[in-house]
């Protein structure tokens, strides 16, 4: 009963099904053992190829004294409550170090470093900063301007030793750290004037963001103007008689690093309203020179000091209802 004859008189049926049972097993037992053996091999390399901070100690006691007197090396290696991967220590930056510290040294062993000679590259080293600083001023790094031209987080940030008073920089102060590229933006500080960044006032990430943003030149506002009204409110208008260099762009008439002129003034003046003011028939554009006395009754020589600004003060807008040449 249950059971059946083929066309050779072999019984077929129940064997068949304990057949079947018997390779189903055979696969399930198969697919077990393929996936829990990466798992222990996982666990197993993990232990095999991490060292430990204390083993770190051993060779390099004098970075660890040097660390120890940084943020970082408060957090990564002398809190003793942290947990997760921070709670590796070196190897939290450095990764496994196991092949390093068996070979006494003589092999680097996958370690990632961060001296100017690495071999590890710049987007890797990068990424071991970005694993935790992902928030805040580093959300726009991927595509900005440092970030293309390879700069590196540890170009001017240092973990191993306590070089400035705020943010781990590489030099002692963010004027210092950013000379070490932007020497022609720094030089302009010793000019005649000058934003006060010398004075300590405030810093070049007043106005810029190294970190990246979605503006030119990583300005912090969404434009060069709207970065300048921070600080200088009373130009922001809205006025009555609008200037239109003043609304396109303050670099029209202002260097903004620092200029050898007053008030930071790309050329004196009048020069400086003379290359947009240069053909006028019945205004004196040029001062100390012949001036037009048939029209204007007046000899361009008495114009004091060289200065338009003298008959025009509201060069940046007007509300007066008769401004409409910005004059007093």
């Amino acid at each position: 009963m249950g059971q059946r004859f083929n066309g050779h008189g072999l019984v077929v049926g129940g064997a068949a099904v304990l057949l079947l049972a018997g390779v189903a097993l055979g696969i399930g037992s198969c697919t077990t053992a393929r996936s829990a053996s990466p798992k222990a091999s996982t666990a197993k390399m993990a232990v095999d190829t991490y060292a430990g901070v204390e083993t770190c100690r051993e060779c390099h006691a004098k970075s660890f004294a040097s660390i120890g007197e940084t943020k970082m090396g408060r957090i990564l290696i002398g809190h003793p409550g942290i947990q997760g991967e921070e709670s590796k220590g070196c190897e939290t930056c450095h990764g496994p170090s196991k092949q390093h510290v068996t070979t006494g040294g003589k092999i680097v062993g996958g370690l990632i470093t961060f001296t100017k000679s690495s071999s590890t590259s710049i987007a890797d080293r990068n990424q071991v900063c970005l694993t935790c600083h992902t928030k805040g001023a580093r959300v726009f790094w991927e595509g900005s301007s440092h970030e293309a031209s390879d700069v590196a987080c540890t170009n001017c940030h240092t973990v191993m030793k306590d070089v400035s008073r705020r943010d781990q920089l590489a030099k002692g102060t963010v004027i210092d750290t950013c000379n070490t590229c932007h020497l022609r933006e720094v030089a302009k500080q010793l000019r005649n004037t000058h934003m006060p960044l010398r004075e300590g006032k405030m810093t070049c990430t007043s106005c810029h963001n190294p970190h990246g943003t979605v503006t030119p030149a990583l300005l912090k506002e969404n434009s060069l103007n709207d970065t300048c009204y921070t600080c200088h409110t009373e130009k922001r208008g809205p006025f009555l008689w609008e200037h239109p260099p003043v609304l396109e762009s303050c670099s029209n008439c202002h260097d903004p690093h620092g200029s050898n002129h007053e008030k930071m003034l790309k050329l004196a003046k009048p020069r400086l309203c003379q290359q947009c003011h240069n053909e006028q028939r019945i205004h004196p554009s040029t001062p100390y020179g012949r001036g037009n006395e048939t029209l204007t009754g007046a000899s361009t020589k008495f114009v004091m000091g060289r200065s338009c600004s003298n008959c025009h003060p509201t060069i940046h807008g007007s509300n007066h209802p008769s401004g409409a040449g910005f004059i007093r």
